[in-house]
């Protein structure tokens, strides 16, 4: 299994829009939006995908494409990747992961 770290997300985005726009890459096994207490979208995401090469085609397919609305960035990474990008409080909330 390979984690991506998903930037720029729009507001709107939710974890099952994750799956379904990262599934046109391979398998995803899980997604989550990261989101606050009233739903919206805080802007980053993680995908789960099958395994390293799902990962690298889905950064090669998917990133700077448009989600809802938005140019998104993909980066190869884990939670730890999030932290990186600053993003540190808003990864620790835990919220659900939708799986495939």
């Amino acid at each position: 299994m390979a984690k991506v770290y998903v930037g720029n997300l729009a507001g709107s985005v939710t974890s099952v829009d994750l799956v379904a726009f990262f599934g046109r890459a391979g398998q995803v096994r899980g997604a989550l939006a990261v989101s606050d207490k009233a739903g919206v979208c805080r802007g980053f995401g993680f995908v789960e995908m099958a395994d390293a090469e799902d990962a690298i085609l889905a950064i090669s397919l998917l990133n700077n494409t448009e989600l809802n609305g938005q140019k998104i960035q993909i980066d190869r990474g884990s939670l730890g990747g999030a932290v990186a990008n600053g993003a540190k409080h808003s990864a620790r909330r835990k919220a659900p992961t939708v799986t495939n």
